[in-house]
Formats: C-alpha cells, sequence, structure tokens
C-alpha cells in the first residue's frame, strides 16, 4: 500500500532571512541577498560577493551549516511538545539531509594532538564540529538533539543533495517504512576554500561593483552563479498521522525522480538529457502526465551552460505546454545554496501554492535569445496553480526533480 505524503513543518535559514515569514516577504518582494563578503578578507580574489546569512543562529557550532540545519530542524518542529520530543519521533521517524563538504583548515592539524586530549571534556556540540567527515556531521547532532534513533539517510549529490534528501525521505514514508521524516538541507562553502575553488572553475559571477544584480538567471550577460549559504528542513508525514493530529498540512508530495547526466565532472549534458530524465521521472512516479505541471521552480543558476540547458530539457518534454508554463528562479535571489539549494526552493514553491502567486526571476533585463520561456521577470505574479515541478541539477550531473501538490 502506498501512503500519501504530506508535508507539516517548514524551517529555513537564509540570505533572504531566518524565518518563514521574513524569507516569504523578501522574496514576493524580489528582493536580493547578494552582498560584499564579509566572513572573511577576500584579499585578490577576483569574486568578492555571495549571499550570506545576515543573522546569527544559536548553537555554538564552529561549522555554519550544522548551526543552519539546526536552527531549519527547530522551525520546522515547532508544532511538537520540547518535553514529548522523545516519544512523538520514535522509532517510526526518520532523517533524511543533504549536506556539503566539510572544510578542514591547517590550523586543524596543527592543533590535533592537543585537541584530541582535550576531547572528553569538550561540551557535546564542540566535538561534533571536531574533524568529523560530512556525511556524520549534520545528521549526528539532528539524531542526538531529537533522539531519531533509526539510521540516518545523507545525501551528498552536490547542488541535488537537498532534493534527493527530500524526495528520499518520500518514498521511505510513501512505501510505509517510516511514518513521518525531518528532511532538507544544509550548506556552508563562503570561506576562502570554496569561494576560491569555484573561482578556479570559472563557475562564479565577478560582478563585485553591483552585487545585487549579479545573479541573474536566463539574462544574455549572465557570468556565473552567486555562491549563497543557508538551510532549508521540512517536516514530511504520512496524511493518516498528520490528519489524525489535525497538523497543518502545507503541501503533498507526489512524485520524485533522479538521473545521472553521465557526461563530464561540471558541466551538463548539453542537451539537457539527464535533466529531461529527472522531471520525467517525477512526473511518472505522481501517476500524472507533464500537461498537469502548471509551473516550474528551475535550478536556474545563473550559468551560460545550465540555464540553456535547462531551458532545452523543459521544452524536450513538455514540447508546446512549455510556452503555456511559467519557470522561475530562486536563485536570482539567494544564490547557489548548493547543497541546501534544492530544499529552500521547495519551500519556497510551497510558499507560492499556498498564496497562489509566483515569485519573481530578478535581474532578467535582458533575455537570452536562447532562453525562450516565460521566467516571470522582475516583478511577482499571481497564477493560479495546483502542481509545481522544483528542479535540482548539480555537479557531475546528479539531477533531482520533486512534483508538488497544492493543500486545500
Amino acid at each position: 500500500m502506498n501512503h500519501r505524503v504530506v508535508v507539516t513543518g517548514m524551517g529555513v535559514v537564509s540570505p533572504l532571512g531566518n524565518t518563514i515569514d521574513m524569507f516569504a516577504d523578501n522574496l514576493f518582494a524580489g528582493r536580493s541577498g547578494v552582498g560584499k563578503i564579509s566572513l572573511f578578507d577576500v584579499g585578490e580574489l577576483p569574486v568578492q560577493i555571495a549571499a550570506e546569512v545576515k543573522e546569527p543562529v544559536a548553537g555554538g557550532f564552529r561549522d555554519r551549516k550544522i548551526g543552519f540545519a539546526m536552527e531549519a530542524a527547530r522551525q520546522s518542529l515547532a508544532e511538537f511538545e520540547p518535553n514529548d520530543s522523545q516519544e512523538k519521533l520514535g522509532d517510526e521517524s526518520g532523517l533524511s539531509i543533504g549536506i556539503g563538504l566539510e572544510v578542514l583548515e591547517m590550523n586543524d592539524l596543527i592543533q590535533m594532538p592537543d585537541r584530541t586530549e582535550a576531547l572528553e571534556t569538550m561540551p557535546y556540540e564542540q566535538r561534533l564540529s571536531f574533524l568529523q567527515t560530512p556525511s556524520d556531521l549534520c545528521a549526528h547532532a539532528l539524531s542526538h538533539r531529537y533522539g531519531l534513533q533509526t539510521p540516518p539517510l545523507v545525501c551528498v549529490s552536490a547542488c541535488a543533495a537537498g532534493a534527493d534528501a527530500i524526495g528520499t525521505a518520500f518514498h521511505m514514508i510513501r512505501s510505509g517504512r517510516r511514518r513521518w521524516m525531518l528532511c532538507g538541507g544544509s550548506d556552508s562553502m563562503i570561506n576562502p576554500l570554496g569561494i576560491g575553488g569555484f573561482c578556479k572553475l570559472r563557475a562564479l559571477s565577478c560582478q563585485n561593483q553591483a552585487p545585487e544584480k549579479a545573479s541573474r538567471p536566463f539574462d544574455a550577460d549572465r557570468d556565473g552563479f552567486v555562491l549563497g549559504e543557508g538551510a532549508g528542513m521540512l517536516v514530511l508525514e504520512r496524511l493518516d498521522t498528520a490528519l489524525s493530529r489535525k497538523a497543518t498540512i502545507h503541501a503533498e508530495i507526489v512524485g520524485y525522480g533522479s538521473s545521472l547526466d553521465a557526461h563530464g565532472i561540471s558541466e551538463p549534458h548539453p542537451d539537457g538529457r539527464g535533466a529531461a530524465q529527472a522531471m520525467s521521472a517525477a512526473i511518472d512516479d505522481a501517476g500524472q502526465t507533464p500537461e498537469t505541471v502548471d509551473c516550474i521552480n528551475a535550478h536556474g543558476s545563473s550559468t551560460p551552460k545550465n540555464d540553456v540547458m535547462e531551458t532545452l530539457a523543459i521544452r524536450s518534454l513538455f514540447a508546446d505546454h512549455a510556452d503555456r508554463m511559467p519557470v522561475v528562479s530562486t536563485k536570482s535571489m539567494i544564490g547557489h545554496l548548493i547543497a541546501a539549494s534544492g530544499a529552500v526552493e521547495v519551500i519556497a514553491a510551497i510558499l507560492g501554492l499556498q498564496r497562489q502567486v509566483l515569485h519573481p526571476t530578478i535581474n532578467l533585463s535582458n533575455p537570452d535569445p536562447a532562453c525562450d520561456l516565460d521566467y516571470v521577470p522582475g516583478r511577482a505574479r499571481s497564477h493560479r496553480h495546483e502542481n509545481v515541478l522544483c528542479n535540482s541539477f548539480g555537479f557531475g550531473g546528479q539531477n533531482a526533480s520533486l512534483l508538488l501538490r497544492r493543500w486545500q
């Protein structure tokens, strides 16, 4: 028996704000979260802009992405009483998270002997920040905080990780293996290694003089993505469980698809073959047809190759329906949150379903002739829609798509 799966909790930490309300207000107003880098001295780096999280988060974690994940999870689980969390979460719960790379600094290696001896006396949160691998860091902290005793599922599929984590949780619940799950993604690569590495790949925008205009998906003047940071966490659960406890239902997840280009390390397949396969798989998973999709929250990264590829993939799958289907890019405002992007963009899509409004794709002032869809440029738009498809396409050709349905 397949169970219906709904979203009953959401939490966000983002360049547009650290609450759902603040994130939504800035999102639909079309405000940019991009600015000059303040987290470290950029020196002579060619890229000096990023979409930073402006407000501090509690927890004392040295690794920003752990703190982001913990805060977003706290928000998403707010309807659970803290004293009852262990009982309510139980062994029918689970965790699925997409996570980014762990940055090991040279100073960590130098101090390793002294820090190893001090481990036994360190507070728990500090021990979590001591030289662990990216595959267990956030998962361990979240599981410990909320008593999640089932094995965590960790996705490390680059820019598709957050979406893959949500899709994996969706399938676990639909199949009856879990009753509810905490899922999403968290990442922070705004550091010298992260910025420097992407500079080497020539993947980042160099529009340092106008940071708020640097992320410009589908625009002819785009020159790369803007690195962002943050986290998005969701509570997914069986519909019958949500109804029995009279939970607030935000949306329904109805389909998930993934694929691999098997083409290149950092560039997508030029024809969008893998992207189209992921979108098609998500629609098939929901038992629907392409014509039932009302709009798309695109990967829309603002890189020259990706935006053209995604446009071609949409046209190849949706044919004439592509001309009637708006496509938006959340990254135009928050930059690229890497492993967290898919989760935060799913939250953006859910907010649009609830309001029946599409947020804008900002900075689209000079459309690229090769990107010829309706990208909702400049301003938010009222739009009746029941189904929205969310795309996340990662480095290495890792693709994930999620199909969401409005709850009413």
